[in-house]
């Protein structure tokens, strides 16, 4: 069935078409011609003699004429009538070779205004480039006629429809059907499968989100800065204008993104699975036992970076254990590599001393207690780890030739397993 849209605006078309064609008509009709009176009403000089003076005989065309003109009218209505239906069908989507293509509608070719609705409240209209969109779609050759396109647009406000993103369409879509298509809650908008990986940093996700068309960095970083999400777990960490306030908490898993997507959504998307993962039972839990979710996700991101294999429990307890017992071999320093690759342009094999020695609110090695906030997004198993130490009693672990985290109670213990390992033996 032929939706509003269609219908009415088809019936403006074949009736501007025959309105076009009367006009047509009644503009080549003239008035009979009448001979012009003199002054005063009295008819022409008589010439010498009396005689009136001879007319010209002008040749008449009479049925001729007629006929040639009424088939002049009919030639161009139907001329006209013709072009109507092949408008019509580019409209309609009629007779039109299948053709699919990807349509990008990018946010800068959006304006927006404040106006009143029926309701008499204030809201904001977004109005997209319409000429833009009817270039895209001829380009591609979804459409024929561009200037139709928009003509059709202006009688169904389609601009208004339509939101920022990438879209599959056809040419069996008529132009209500596409308009229809370019929005937000179309299923015609194109989908990506995105894999964040465990233990990715907040810059490592931008890239790979960007990477994948969703958003670009930019994009995504000043929305991560500047952006009031409304998360309880966000109360605690750094206040709004700094992105590196969401470090930790854009959960990694496989998600659904759509191409061009609205940044907000789809940080929106990663946090609300972190609140879903971080179940209420986990917040009663570190409640009774004082402690921070920001605190929880910052010792689980250190765990994360510092691991992949099945110890994680083991990596929490020697943490907790420095960061409880400040009068230990440790002095309350907890010496994670990781927060100091962190704060690194790029990562190092090989720490350095002078590496170690930077200046900064991650440096663990500098400073005691818990780094600035979390380095990177950790798993479940490490979230859960990070709850849950082994309580063995361990201040310090090592990686051995065997490729596995070895853990001891004193630093003389530690020391000796180094002395056994060639991977500590040139320096």
């Amino acid at each position: 069935m032929i939706c509003g849209d269609r219908r009415t605006f088809s019936f403006f078309l074949l009736q501007w078409i025959g309105v076009e064609a009367m006009s047509h008509y009644e503009g080549k009709r003239e008035a009979p011609h009448r001979q012009p009176q003199r002054d005063g009403g009295s008819a022409a000089p008589r010439r010498e003699g009396g005689q009136q003076p001879r007319r010209r005989r002008r040749r008449r065309l009479g049925a001729w004429g007629a006929l040639l003109y009424v088939v002049l009218v009919i030639g161009v209505s139907a001329l006209l009538a013709g072009l109507g239906w092949i408008w019509a069908g580019d409209v309609l989507a009629l007779n039109k070779a299948e053709i699919t293509a990807t349509i990008t509608l990018p946010d800068d070719i959006f304006t927006y205004t404040e106006e009143t609705n029926e309701e008499g409240e204030t809201v904001t209209v977004s109005h997209a480039d319409v000429g833009y969109v009817a270039d895209q779609l001829k380009q591609n050759d979804i459409i024929e006629y561009k200037w139709l396109f928009k003509l059709f647009c202006s009688f169904t406000n389609g601009s208004e429809k339509m939101t920022s993103g990438t879209y599959t369409l056809s040419t069996t879509m008529d132009y209500s059907a596409i308009i229809r298509n370019l929005s937000a809650k179309s299923s015609a908008r194109t989908e990506v499968t995105v894999v964040i990986p465990e233990g990715s940093t907040l810059k490592q996700i931008f890239e790979i989100l960007e990477e994948n068309g969703v958003a670009t960095v930019e994009e995504l970083t000043e929305t991560a800065a500047n952006y009031d999400f409304k998360f309880s777990f966000l109360k605690d960490v750094i206040p709004l204008g700094d992105a590196t306030r969401l470090e930790g908490y854009l959960f990694p898993d496989t998600y659904i993104f759509y191409q061009n997507m609205d940044p907000v959504q789809a940080l929106n998307k990663m946090l609300l699975r972190f609140d879903e993962v971080f179940t209420e039972e986990m917040r009663e839990e570190a409640a009774a036992n004082g402690q921070s979710i920001h605190d929880i996700v910052t010792i689980a991101s250190m765990i994360e970076k510092e691991t992949t294999g099945n110890d994680q429990t083991d990596i929490a307890d020697v943490i907790y254990n420095r960061l409880y017992n400040p009068t230990s071999e440790t002095a309350g320093y907890l010496n994670i590599d990781a927060t100091i690759q962190y704060i690194l342009p790029e990562r190092k094999e090989k720490l350095t001393a002078e590496d170690l020695a930077i200046d900064s609110p991650y440096n663990t090695y500098k400073y005691t207690g818990l780094p600035a906030g979390p380095i990177a997004s950790p798993g479940q198993a490490s979230l859960r780890a990070a709850m849950n130490p082994s309580g063995n009693g361990y201040y310090f672990y090592a990686l051995g030739d065997d490729g596995e985290h070895h853990f001891f109670k004193s630093y003389s213990g530690l020391t000796s397993f180094k002395a056994t390992q060639e991977l500590y033996q040139n320096g």
